[in-house]
């Protein structure tokens, strides 16, 4: 059933958006398909958007908001840097989840996309950032800081990697605990 009100709001649209992103990349995102998943007409579509590209225009910008520097600030605003990177790290761990589609990891197919590479790169910048400033906060010498936040940071993607092909994978306290242990300095 098909609902001719264009109630949806833009918001609405750009989350579908994502959705399709993460589900197959920008190839997926299509207006039609999208509104036939929203039940609604293409006319509530065209109240928001003029065209395809404004809508990823705006998914991207709203996933960098989600998940860059806007996203990360409730772990940038704890004081503690040790209690900091257990927390940003233990949320990253719970919230991989088996055979979940990452918006993340379907944008690096699209990498040579000008968009997706300035929205992926401003998000990979963000959480490296944080990541560093923490490690320096910790101690670590601003080279070893640097390549901390690096392969903590490629671990993480790696754990959404691996949560694609995996329907089981340990217990998410598990690893939270021992990314915690591993990543933490002593």
């Amino acid at each position: 059933m098909v609902n001719d009100s264009p109630r949806l709001s833009a918001q609405d649209w750009t989350r579908a958006a994502l959705k399709a992103i993460a589900d197959g990349g920008l190839a997926a995102v299509g207006v039609e398909p999208l509104a036939r998943t929203l039940g609604v007409t293409k006319g509530s579509f065209y109240a928001h958007f003029r065209n395809r590209d404004e809508l990823i225009t705006a998914a991207l910008a709203d996933w960098w908001r989600n998940h860059g520097e806007a996203g990360l600030a409730e772990y940038a605003a704890i004081a503690d840097p040790g209690q900091r990177l257990r927390e940003l790290l233990t949320a990253v761990v719970r919230s991989v989840q088996p055979l979940a589609p990452s918006v993340h990891l379907s944008l690096l197919g699209d990498r040579n996309d000008p968009r997706v590479k300035e929205a992926v790169s401003r998000v990979n910048q963000a959480r490296l950032n944080l990541l560093t400033s923490t490690y320096r906060e910790l101690g670590l010498p601003p080279d070893q800081a640097v390549n901390r936040a690096r392969v903590a940071y490629a671990a993480i993607l790696g754990l959404l990697h691996l949560a694609q092909t995996e329907a089981d994978s340990p217990s998410p306290d598990a690893l939270a605990d021992a990314a915690a242990a591993i990543f933490l300095p002593s």
